[in-house]
């Protein structure tokens, strides 16, 4: 299942429509969260809430599928010849995605090149429902994770692993105009009522972390 086709299919028959996120969580009897997250392709949906949604929209629940049936087992590409994609409203923070792969519609991973400009809107830190690899390839950001008390200035060639259910964010730092990152997101099994944001380590392995005596 294509999560992205799936995403955009909805989406515009949705607004076309214009039908909102709660109106169509009603008529289809799940919760506006779920609309949300299905349209920003971060759960992939049982067959049976599908029917619930294409019902719903009054649309054929085939449309939700790519005609391609047979992926190819490989599939060459570039960054910079990505599909764009809305995620979250992501252009009024001064991101833009572009996803990688889009054409391989079997695959178990999410690739993305993100771009990083400055907004006059700041996004607030989210938690996925899927595992992440992030991986600075232009710039400096800064990396916040469970909240805004402690951010990591990472630079070209740094990477991040987080775990699903995590709350985190990126901003730009003063004086820096343009930040460009691989993303990758892995799709999780866990139903999304039993996604939690993992436990707070207390223990740090990194001196930088520890509190110094007084």
């Amino acid at each position: 299942m294509d999560l992205m086709h799936l995403a955009h299919v909805m989406k515009t028959a949705r607004l076309g429509q214009r039908l909102t996120v709660e109106a169509l969580a009603k008529r289809a009897g799940v919760s506006k969260a779920f609309i949300s997250r299905l349209e920003n392709f971060r759960v992939a949906p049982s067959l049976a809430t599908l029917h619930a949604i294409s019902t719903a929209l009054g649309i054929p629940m085939k449309d939700f599928f790519e005609k391609e049936s047979v992926p190819p087992p490989i599939l060459f590409g570039r960054l910079e010849e990505g599909r764009p994609v809305d995620r979250d409203d992501a252009g009024r923070f001064g991101m833009t995605y572009l996803a990688q792969a889009w054409e391989k519609i079997d695959r178990g991973m999410h690739p993305f090149l993100v771009t990083y400009e400055p907004a006059s809107k700041t996004r607030e830190l989210l938690a996925h429902d899927s595992e992440e690899f992030f991986l600075l390839l232009e710039g400096q950001v800064d990396f916040l994770a469970y909240d805004e008390s402690n951010p990591r200035r990472m630079r070209s060639g740094d990477t991040a692993y987080l775990s699903r259910g995590l709350p985190h964010a990126v901003r730009l730092p003063a004086g820096v105009r343009s930040a460009k990152a691989l993303v990758v997101y892995r799709l999780s099994d866990l139903p999304p009522g039993e996604i939690k944001p993992p436990a707070k380590n207390p223990t740090r392995s990194s001196k930088r972390s520890r509190k110094r005596p007084a």
